[in-house]
């Protein structure tokens, strides 16, 4: 394969195996701590350095540095986040060239939900922009199936919804003037179909989630299944 990088002299092996396979550090150090790593043949220890002449393996399989990418997807309706279809159910993968294949979701949106994706292979841009810690604004575009009532709309901006996993806080402000069926959600966590999950407790089902922004990354004006490659820029 070409366009490996060169390891610097000296590296931190956790940041190295980061680097390799798209994870956080955190995950490296836990690959470490399991014995999942290999250093010249021995098992790696936490905090090791490495240098360009040692070969780090994990499950048999030498790592070398792959070059950080990052891109924008725009997922349709009835797309799965997940390498694997489910039921014949396509993925967003079959929307990529399989020279993107390697890239991970940063976060997901259900097969019912449409708009932006990121995928990319940097575990560190991927954890910025997903741990509830680094407060990542996303933006959603949501309609209802009934008017959502004032007190309703009062209890979610200011006081929150109680889930069976913790309080879901998400502010609201409408798409258009007079019409309380389709409204704005922001919000800076991103639990599982917490949205979704939010509006139910209250009796109300969504009928269409649509994501324009994650973080400063924005659709812009890409059309549906279509991708981009952009700069990694978390802050």
């Amino acid at each position: 394969m070409t366009g490996w990088q060169p390891v610097k002299n000296p590296m931190r092996l956790n940041k190295f195996i980061a680097l390799s396979l798209g994870v956080s550090r955190r995950k490296a150090d836990e690959l470490i701590e399991q014995g999942k790593i290999l250093v010249n043949g021995d098992r790696a220890v936490l905090g090791r350095q490495i240098s360009q002449s040692d070969t780090v393996l994990y499950n048999s399989q030498e790592l070398h540095i792959q070059p950080k990418k990052l891109i924008l997807l725009h997922k349709p309706v009835g797309y799965l986040c997940s390498r694997a279809s489910q039921g014949g159910i396509p993925t967003i993968y079959e929307l990529l060239p399989t020279s993107l294949h390697h890239l991970k979701p940063v976060g997901r949106l259900d097969k019912d939900s449409s708009g932006l994706i990121l995928l990319t292979n940097d575990g560190d841009f991927a954890h910025q922009m997903t741990h509830p810690s680094f407060y990542k604004m996303k933006r959603y575009l949501v309609t209802l199936d009934q008017p959502l009532q004032p007190l309703h709309r009062q209890m979610i901006n200011d006081f929150g919804v109680q889930l069976p996993d913790g309080p879901s806080r998400l502010t609201l402000e409408r798409q258009h003037d007079g019409d309380d069926h389709r409204w704005i959600v922001q919000m800076s966590e991103g639990r599982n179909r917490q949205i979704r999950r939010t509006f139910a407790a209250l009796g109300y089902t969504i009928k269409k989630l649509h994501r324009t922004d994650f973080g400063n990354y924005s659709l812009g004006g890409m059309k549906r299944g279509e991708f981009q490659e952009s700069n990694l820029t978390p802050n």
